[in-house]
């Protein structure tokens, strides 16, 4: 299996790379972001024998399918040392919820959450994060080397990555973060992390300034092999990877046989985790439609109803009650257009690192390709506001008992616009609602639940490095803790 960046001209095959090349780069070296030279297609047959499996032999499988670099008996004691009950709390891992059957006059449309906040920082982002530290602590030690990452998060990432690197041989963590614009648990889980290995950069910005800092220091491809920089954000093939378990987990729980489909519905900000469904729905998956849920920030549903691409200044980026999801300029977007596009490298690269960067938009809507977004690739889009979100968590509440986060509410909402009879409807679930506390009490009355080992969190001494924006100053402070 061999990897290409999406700016690549298809006529090169020059710097194509292998898995465990990848897994420590983040960004190629172009700009672009990697994907495998096709997708592995996987066959009614080869559904039927993961039918069943655990979720760390279902992730082997998966993953084997992407890895041939790290011998499988490696890489299958990897998956188990992840997916274990005593990390997630359930054997089950993912397991499914039924939340209603919604009767229509022909058949019935199950609506269920896919619970993915089981793990150590009660959000999705440690599905993956946590194999992403097994895999970097084991390649690492194979080559004799260490690795700096650095990382953006506009909440769940950051303290994902720095609970599944904290301790790990060979590792920094260097985590920017929108200063004031995460909830006080989120600041809390990070910030109050004493680990040498994990740093924490509180930017005088949004999201996206953050982001944007990440991938200047990654395009600077002598600071970045001088420090061995790499990342952990979704733009990393691996994270990205490690996903797409997770979507044939939940169509298992939801199906008895090959024969059905399901849809998704997914909580989506920077396109990584809806991305991972995108991938695999070409793997062969049945699914019948990905559902891209946003908040008042909805670059993407913008563009999946108008063909229009625009990102938002820092100023005209809301800050919301589903904070990890105010990001206006989805990094993983370009994986998905560059498939769109019929994986045309140069007509990637002309979009995203031209034109973008000279306008803030660039508009498909007269390319023939536009339309395929919803017909081949079965991407549909909606939005939700806050008083969408605390309508969604109070309905839910009442009629079955379930608490549910802003943004696992954003993603319900939509789904319920997107709702075809017959076709089970899988609601990624984002994060426990103690993240978000605060607009739980807004919409319930009452406190949600918070696990033991979090009580106290906020009051704890937090350890923190407050900054503008400002490239040289990351770069300084990467330096100065490098030494």
């Amino acid at each position: 299996m061999k990897y290409l960046s999406t700016r690549a001209p298809s006529e090169d095959t020059a710097d194509r790379k292998r898995f465990c090349e990848i897994l420590l780069e983040g960004l190629a070296p172009d700009g672009g972001l990697y994907l495998p030279e096709s997708y592995p297609q996987v066959d009614a047959a080869t559904l039927a024998q993961w039918r069943g499996l655990s979720y760390a032999d279902l992730a082997f499988e998966v993953l084997s399918l992407y890895i041939d670099d790290i011998p499988a008996a490696d890489l299958k004691a990897i998956c188990r040392k992840t997916y274990t009950e005593e990390v997630f709390g359930t054997a089950e891992i993912v397991p499914l919820k039924k939340l209603q059957d919604a009767s229509t006059s022909s058949a019935r449309t199950d609506v269920y959450l896919e619970a993915l906040s089981n793990g150590p920082t009660l959000a999705f982002k440690d599905m993956a994060m946590q194999l992403l530290g097994n895999l970097f602590e084991y390649e690492l030690a194979r080559r004799g080397e260490e690795l700096n990452i650095l990382g953006a998060t506009s909440g769940d990432t950051g303290s994902a990555a720095e609970y599944a690197m904290r301790g790990k041989q060979g590792v920094r963590v260097f985590m920017t973060s929108p200063f004031g614009r995460m909830s006080p648990f989120q600041q809390a889980q990070m910030f109050s992390l004493q680990d040498a290995n994990i740093h924490n950069l509180a930017v005088k910005g949004v999201f996206d300034d953050c982001q944007d800092m990440v991938k200047a220091v990654s395009n600077d491809l002598t600071f970045k092999r001088q420090y061995k920089i790499g990342t952990v954000n979704s733009i990393n093939w691996a994270r990205l990877m490690a996903q797409v378990v997770y979507y044939f987990a939940g169509y298992f729980q939801a199906t008895q046989t090959n024969a059905e489909k399901v849809s998704f519905s997914v909580p989506s900000g920077n396109f990584g985790n809806v991305c991972a469904g995108h991938v695999a729905r070409m793997m062969g998956l049945p699914i019948d439609h990905l559902v891209v849920a946003t908040n008042e920030n909805d670059v993407l549903d913008e563009f999946f109803r108008t063909g229009v691409y625009r990102v938002r200044g820092s100023a005209d980026t809301h800050e919301t009650s589903s904070p990890s999801m105010d990001i206006s300029k989805a990094s993983n977007f370009e994986r998905f257009v560059f498939d769109l596009l019929g994986r045309d490298g140069e007509k990637t690269r002309a979009l995203f690192h031209d034109q973008l960067n000279v306008t803030g938009r660039f508009d498909l809507s007269a390319d023939p390709a536009f339309a395929q977004a919803a017909q081949r690739y079965g991407f549909v889009s909606g939005k939700s506001t806050h008083a969408d979100r605390l309508a969604t968590i109070r309905d839910t509440h009442q009629r079955f008992g379930v608490m549910i986060d802003t943004h696992t509410a954003d993603g319900l909402k939509v789904a319920r616009e997107h709702l075809t009879p017959g076709v089970p409807m899988i609601v990624l679930e984002t994060a426990l609602p103690i993240k978000f506390a605060e607009t739980i009490v807004e919409a319930l009355g009452c406190e949600p639940d918070r696990p033991a080992k979090f009580i106290g969190i906020e009051a704890l001494p937090k350890r923190v490095q407050v900054m503008d924006v400002d490239v040289q100053a990351v770069k300084a402070y990467i330096t100065q803790h490098c030494a």
